[in-house]
C-alpha cells in the first residue's frame, strides 16, 4: 500500500448528509424529488449545521435498481433535471459554505449504457466481462442475445452487467480472466479518471463510491484492487487537490491505506455498525447476525464489539483518513426502527456526533423518520430478503397531506409516505425546542465549536457499556446511556465539577455518573481536574 497524504481538512470537520434524490423535495409536481428540490432547502440543512451534502444516484438511468444501473455517467437524469440544475445546486450550496458529493457507480454499467450496447456485437470489446461458454452454473453469467452471443458477467441484477477491471490471477478453467493491464481495463481506468475529472470540473468536491472493493476480481487480499484505487488517489491529489474519495467498502481498515480518504463501518461486511443500531426489524439481509445492539431499549448489548473494529481500524489508518459513521442510508434500516422510537434516539446521535469518525447522517433520521415496513418494491429496492425500500420514504416537511414533499397526489409519490398519524415532521420539529431535531442541531453545533470532539485528538474510555462514558483529549467527557434502565458509572476524577455543555438525563456528582435512561452529556472538565489513567 501507498503512503498518502492526509485528507483535506474540509473532510476531518465535515458532518455529512445523505439525500436520496427521489424522495427529498419534489420542485416540479410529478411526485419524484428531483436537484432543484433539494436547492429549495438548503436553508433548513444549512439551520441542522451539515455542510457536506452526498447524493444518492443521480445520473441517467432506466432506473432498474434505483439509478444504481447508470447509461450516461456524465449527464444528470432528466427525472432529477438537468446539468444546468446541477450547476445551480453546487452553487446555492457553495453559497452557504457547503459541498456536494455525488455517487459513482464504477462496478457496472445499465445493459442500456452505449458502452454495453457496442459490446454486445463486437467480440472484441472488452470493456465487460464475457465468456463464450460457462462450464457450469455460476450465478451471475447472463447469456447474450445479441451477435456476440456468448455470456456476461452481471453485478446484482442482470441489467447491471460488470465492467472489466481484470482479475488479479489466472485461471486455465477460466479462460475469459483477463489481467488487470489488458486494453478493456485500462480503458475503463481512464473512464472513471474522465467521469471524475468532469464533476470535479463542475465543482462537485467528492464521490462516494459504491462497492468499491468489488472492481478487481479474484483479488485475495485486495492487492490489485488496492493499487487501483492508490493510482486513482495519486491522480486526485495531483489534478483536483481538495477533492475526495469515500468507499463503500465497509473495511476502513483495509480501504483507507488503499486509496480511499474515509471509508464506511456499514452493515453488511462486519458486525460494528450491526452492534450499535440493528435491532434485528426493519430491513434484515444475509448478513444479520441477530445479536442484540447497544441502542437497544431493552439493554442487552454491548459497545466491545465496535471498539474492537474501531481500535484495529484507527490503528491501520494512521491518520491518513478517516472512519466514516452513518445513522442509516439507503439500504440499512433508520435509527427509528421497530421498538427503537425516535424519543430514544438522541443519545445515538450524541455518541455518532462526538467520536472521532465522519458523522453522515441520512435524510430525516434527524427528526426521526422511522423505516417503513409493507412499502411496495420500487426500481429494485427489494433485494431477496432486504426491503430496503423501508428506509427510502419520502422527506416530511410538514404537517400537510403530502408532508411538503409534493403537490402531486399522493398516489403519484415516488413511494408512499409513513401512513404513521404521529409522523414527524420539520415544521414541527423546529417549532419544538425540546424535539429531537433540536437535540442534533445543538450536537452538531457542539461539535464544531469544540475541536476536541471532532476527528483529531483522542479518545480514552473510562466506563464501557451502559453508560458508555469516554473522554475526548484531556478535557471534554461524555456519556450516553442508550437503554431504558437508568445507569451508572464511577466517577474518579479528582478537582472542581465539569461544566455541562449538552446534559440530557446526565448526572455527574463527586464520585459517581447517573445516566436516566435514553440519556446523554457532554461535558467540559475544569483546569484543577484530572482524570486518572
Amino acid at each position: 500500500m501507498r503512503a498518502h497524504r492526509r485528507p483535506p481538512s474540509w473532510l476531518s470537520e465535515a458532518v455529512v448528509y445523505q439525500i436520496y434524490p427521489a424522495t427529498f423535495a419534489d420542485s416540479d409536481g410529478d411526485g419524484i424529488g428531483d436537484l432543484r428540490g433539494v436547492r429549495d432547502h438548503l436553508d433548513h440543512l444549512d439551520w441542522l449545521g451539515v455542510d457536506t451534502l452526498w447524493l444518492s444516484p443521480c445520473f441517467a438511468s432506466p432506473f432498474g435498481d434505483g439509478g444504481y444501473d447508470v447509461s450516461d455517467y456524465l449527464t444528470v437524469a432528466p427525472r432529477y433535471g438537468s446539468n444546468e440544475d446541477a450547476d445551480a445546486l453546487i452553487e446555492a450550496a457553495r453559497a452557504r459554505g457547503m459541498r456536494i458529493m455525488l455517487d459513482l457507480v464504477p462496478g457496472h454499467t445499465s445493459h442500456q449504457h452505449p458502452w454495453f450496447q457496442a459490446a454486445v456485437q463486437d467480440p472484441d470489446d472488452h470493456r465487460y466481462i464475457w465468456s463464450d461458454r460457462v462450464a457450469s452454473p455460476v450465478r451471475g453469467w447472463i447469456p447474450n442475445h445479441a451477435a456476440r452471443g456468448g455470456y456476461y458477467l452481471a453485478n446484482f441484477y442482470p441489467i447491471q452487467p460488470a465492467l472489466n477491471f481484470g482479475y488479479a490471477r489466472p485461471d486455465p478453467a477460466e479462460p475469459w480472466r483477463q489481467p488487470v493491464d489488458a486494453a478493456g481495463p485500462r480503458a475503463n481506468r481512464a473512464a472513471l479518471r474522465e467521469i471524475m475529472g468532469h464533476w470535479f470540473d463542475r465543482g462537485v468536491s467528492g464521490f462516494r463510491v459504491d462497492m468499491a472493493a468489488s472492481l478487481v476480481k479474484d483479488d485475495p487480499g485486495f492487492v490489485e484492487t488496492g493499487r487501483l484505487w492508490g493510482e486513482m488517489r495519486e491522480w486526485i491529489d495531483r489534478e483536483h487537490p481538495g477533492r475526495i474519495l469515500l468507499s463503500e467498502w465497509g473495511d476502513p481498515k483495509t480501504a483507507v491505506p488503499a486509496g480511499f480518504h474515509a471509508d464506511f463501518f456499514l452493515h453488511f461486511t462486519g458486525p460494528a455498525l450491526r452492534s450499535l443500531w440493528d435491532n434485528g426489524t426493519g430491513s434484515q439481509g444475509p448478513w444479520a447476525d441477530g445479536r442484540p445492539c447497544y441502542f437497544d431499549p431493552d439493554g442487552r448489548g454491548s459497545m466491545s464489539t465496535f471498539l474492537e473494529a474501531w481500535r484495529e481500524a484507527d490503528a491501520a489508518i494512521d491518520g491518513t483518513g478517516h472512519v466514516a459513521l452513518p445513522t442509516a442510508n439507503h439500504d440499512f434500516s433508520r435509527l427509528a426502527c421497530g421498538p427503537r422510537t425516535r424519543d430514544m434516539v438522541a443519545p445515538a446521535f450524541a455518541f455518532l456526533l462526538t467520536w472521532p469518525s465522519v458523522p453522515v447522517v441520512y435524510y430525516g433520521d434527524e427528526i426521526g423518520m422511522r423505516y417503513v415496513p409493507g412499502v411496495p418494491d420500487k426500481e429494485g429496492s427489494q433485494l431477496d430478503s432486504e426491503a430496503r425500500q423501508g428506509s427510502r420514504t419520502p422527506m416530511q416537511w410538514d404537517g400537510s397531506a403530502g408532508a411538503g414533499f409534493s403537490e402531486a397526489a399522493e398516489d403519484r409519490f415516488y413511494l408512499p409516505l409513513d401512513p404513521d398519524g404521529d409522523r414527524p415532521d420539520v415544521a414541527a420539529a423546529r417549532a419544538d425546542e425540546g424535539s429531537l431535531l433540536h437535540h442534533v442541531r445543538r450536537l452538531i453545533a457542539l461539535r464544531r465549536q469544540t475541536p476536541a470532539l471532532g476527528t483529531g485528538g483522542t479518545v480514552r474510555v473510562l466506563h464501557q457499556d451502559y453508560p458508555f462514558v469516554y473522554l475526548r483529549g484531556d478535557r471534554h467527557l461524555v456519556v450516553v446511556n442508550g437503554r431504558r434502565e437508568p445507569a451508572t458509572a464511577p466517577w474518579p476524577a479528582t478537582g472542581s465539577a465539569p461544566r455541562a455543555l449538552a446534559a440530557h438525563g446526565v448526572e455527574v456528582t463527586g464520585s459517581d455518573i447517573r445516566a436516566a435512561g435514553f440519556s446523554y452529556g457532554v461535558y467540559e472538565l475544569a483546569p484543577d481536574a484530572a482524570v486518572p489513567a
